[in-house]
This record gives C-alpha cells, structure tokens and sequence, in this order.
C-alpha cells in the first residue's frame, strides 16, 4: 500500500510468528520497519531492537530512539493453560507491557497504535465478563486499557481481536496444526483431545493483511475489530484434514489428552471487519492447510524446521 511507503514502524514480538510474516509484508510495501525483540535477528532489512517490553524503562527508550508513525503491539506471551503459574508471565507480558508501549506512544505521538487481542477475552457487548484463562483475563484488561487511553488521552488505538491463527512458520510445534502435521510427516499417530470444540480458524497472510489495513484506514480510532474467517471447523475435522493432506495412513488418537475446561466457542465478524476495514479474508481453510503442510514438509525435508535453520521469512 502507497500509504505504508516510508513509514516508520514499529512492531514489538517482530521474531514471532505472526510478527515476522507482518514484517515481511511490511517490507514489501517500502515501510521503514523497526522490530522489538529480546533476541533481535540480524541482515534481513529490519532494524532490530533488543527489548524487554515488560521493561517501561526499555520501552521508553526505544520509543523515544525510534518516534515511530505506526506502532503494532504483537509481543506476548501465548498460552491456553489454566494453571496458577501462568498468571504472572501473562500479567506482565501482556498487560504491563501494552501499558508501558501506551504510555511512552503517549509521550512522542504516534499515528496510529494497534494492539492485539485474542478470541480468548471475553466480549461484554455479548454479556461476557468472565475470562476462561489467565492469558484471556490478560487480553481482557489490555482491552480495557486501551479503550481507556483513547477515550481518556486520545491515543490513536485499533484493536484487532484475532482468532486462530495458523500457518507456515508456526514456531510452537506444539500448537495443534504443526504438531499434527509434524507427527502425520513422521507417520506418528498424534493425541489429540476429543476434538469437539469448533474454532474460527484464520490464515496468516489473511491476518496481515487485515493488519496492514488497521494501521492505513480512515476513522478506526477507539474500534474493535475481529480478525477471523467467520467459519467453525472443529479441531476433529480440521485434525482430519491435515492427516489427509499430510499422511492419510495415520489414525489420530482422539480422546487421547483431556479437554480444556470453559474453551471459548466464537465465530468472528467478518462483515464489520470488511465494513471498517475494506478487508476479508481470502484463504479457505483447505487451501490454508495445504501451504501449511507443504512448507512443513519442505522444511522438515531440509533437515533442520525452518525457524530453526531458514531465513524467518520462510518460503511461502
């Protein structure tokens, strides 16, 4: 977009996931991009900032270094478990740290401020008050937060609530769709719950985009925003597809790990999105499976996983 050309930016988690195919599109469209890391990569066109975000006095200094135009708050930490010990890291990853990157975007003036929420928070417009995780009650305040900086201080803040999102890449090989596809590649059966729960599943290229978006649009200010296919699949059939995709011969073993409690079960709007955004999501799951194995099973083949060995912006 002409729009991003020369533009400053700013991406905090830039050497994650969804980060680093953010950056890379970033870089496709001339942006000046200015990745957050605490292990920073180096000659791939970003220029890298070692940074404890949970850190306000690191934060400030790297935004008063940098005076970004667009900032993109994607660094967190990513969990679904319920247990007690997850409370801290999210609390600080997740919340301090957006209050932090807020409150020093405050200080030097930015054009637009985009965070990153979760399905996992609950939507009090649909009477929902109670987060089912501590990673979700994290997303949940930083919500609230940033509708507080916008109302309160005029922060140029869109939120974009994003569902699941998968991909090439994927850097936790323990998240279902690269553990399924690993385990169907090796000709091991995967474990797998009962499968029961429907998930809005969302490609990753499709989520940039709609970032990419959130940061050019006009009048988003103060919005929340779904970022979703507006399909369910549930994980049993989406198991289903990959093993059919990647190593019909397997049988998963459903049934095998316990299910989640309180799993959250949403479908996103994708027509506010495309409304707010002018954006809709263009890969259907099937296709969205197939790069994902195939980028996979080329990795794998290489000898080393891609993250580990490749350059990060893979080969899709």
């Amino acid at each position: 977009m002409d729009i991003i050309e020369g533009q400053k930016i700013l991406v905090t988690g830039a050497s994650g996931f969804i980060g680093a195919h953010l950056c890379r599109k970033l870089l496709e469209c001339g942006a000046q991009v200015h990745g957050l890391s605490r292990k920073p990569r180096i000659n791939d066109g970003i220029q890298w900032w070692s940074c404890d975000v949970s850190n306000p006095d690191e934060v400030e200094q790297v935004m008063e270094e940098v005076k970004p135009d667009i900032v993109y708050h994607l660094a967190s930490y990513v969990t679904g478990t319920r247990d007690l010990e997850a409370i801290r890291p999210t609390f600080f990853a997740n919340l301090a740290s957006t209050v932090h990157l807020m409150s020093a975007a405050l200080k030097i003036g930015v054009e637009r401020f985009v965070t990153v929420g979760s399905l996992e928070e609950p939507v009090p417009e649909r009477g929902e008050f109670v987060p089912a995780s501590p990673y979700g009650a994290a997303k949940f305040a930083s919500t609230a937060y940033a509708r507080m900086f916008h109302e309160l201080y005029n922060l140029p803040v869109v939120h974009l609530r994003l569902f699941m999102v998968y991909g090439p890449a994927q850097q936790d090989i323990m998240k279902l769709i690269p553990y399924v596809t690993l385990q169907s590649l090796k000709s091991e059966a995967p474990k797998i719950s009962s499968g029961t729960r429907e998930v809005d599943w969302i490609y990753v290229d499709d989520v940039v985009d709609a970032m990419v978006a959130a940061a050019v649009s006009p009048d988003l200010e103060g919005k929340t925003i779904d970022v979703g296919s507006g399909n369910l699949e549930s994980i049993r059939g989406v198991v289903e597809r990959i093993v059919h995709i990647a190593n019909p011969d397997i049988a998963p073993e459903f049934g095998a790990r316990d299910d989640r409690v309180n799993d959250i079960v949403r479908r996103a709007d994708v027509e506010h999105a495309s409304e707010h955004l002018g954006w809709k999501p263009k890969i259907d799951l099937d296709e969205g499976l197939r790069r994902t194995v195939a980028w996979y099973k080329n990795a794998e083949t290489s000898g080393e996983l891609a993250f580990v060995s490749m350059p990060w912006w893979g080969t899709s």
